[in-house]
């Protein structure tokens, strides 16, 4: 099971960065593409930081 959140974590993790550098460099009149961009960066922050606190509670 740890392997499985582990790699949630570093997949999740990894698309914050690749989204939110999307986010961050896009063509800020296209709201869209921002927005859907942020949402996704928003849902690798969170879900990352939830399967880092995983680790970090089944970890002896």
């Amino acid at each position: 099971m740890n392997k499985l959140i582990a790699l949630v974590c570093v997949i999740s993790w990894s698309g914050f960065w690749a989204f939110g550098y999307l986010a961050l460099s896009a063509d800020f009149s296209n709201t869209s593409q921002v927005t859907v961009a942020t949402i996704l960066a928003a849902v690798g922050f969170l879900t990352g930081t939830f399967a880092y606190i995983a680790l970090g509670r089944h970890h002896h």
